[in-house]
């Protein structure tokens, strides 16, 4: 990778890094600690996992983790936060996910980083995702709807409609949905609307 685009991918992890975690994880993550208590170390992989606004908070809770980026940035960044506990259960992996074997897992989270994958790759991503979480397990992610306003001008990005998320979740029990279209800026400045699906689901 060129340096501006290292520097590019780091001006982005710098913006979005220290915000706190998605709504989605902490929701997934109060269901586990009803269920299970807090005793036992989980596993849990956080794909696209920039440096670590997720994973961080995984971490604090004794989680096992293996982050996964495609960009050594952000693992980079990750694993150079002061917030990083001490004795955390990390492993990182630098890498396009679904180019990688995914371990089994206790929760699979995915937050604004499954939309990336391109529409050809997207239904073995997803099945292999269903395969690796374990029975009681769950999904946590945010999936790009139909009204996006990518859509049609950027290739490579999977969107939705909402039949298709049906869908795509119907093998799993819903346990917490929100449909959201929004006008606002990315992280990196430009005017957007958002029209994003936020899911937890758990696998029976």
């Amino acid at each position: 990778m060129s340096d501006e685009g290292t520097e590019h991918w780091k001006s982005y992890y710098d913006k979005t890094g220290t915000r706190p975690p998605r709504d989605t994880l902490l929701f997934a993550l109060e269901r586990f600690e009803t269920e299970l208590g807090t005793a036992d170390r989980h596993f849990a992989v956080d794909l696209g996992c920039g440096n670590g606004r997720d994973t961080i908070e995984l971490l604090r809770r004794s989680w096992h983790v293996l982050a996964v980026d495609a960009e050594a940035a952000a693992i980079a960044g990750l694993t150079a936060r002061e917030d990083l506990p001490a004795d955390s259960l990390l492993e990182t992996h630098v890498g396009r996910f679904e180019d990688m074997t995914l371990p089994d897992a206790d929760l699979v989270n995915s937050s604004f980083a499954l939309p990336l994958v391109d529409p050809a790759k997207f239904p073995d991503l997803w099945d292999r995702i269903l395969v690796s979480v374990r029975s009681g397990g769950r999904i946590s992610c945010q999936l790009y709807g139909d009204r996006d306003s990518w859509v049609g001008g950027r290739p490579g990005i999977t969107f939705f409609t909402k039949s298709g998320i049906d869908a795509l979740l119907e093998p799993l029990d819903m346990e917490f949905f929100r449909e959201e279209e929004d006008d606002s800026v990315t992280p990196r400045g430009h005017q957007k609307h958002w029209h994003i699906f936020h899911i937890v689901a758990k696998r029976p």
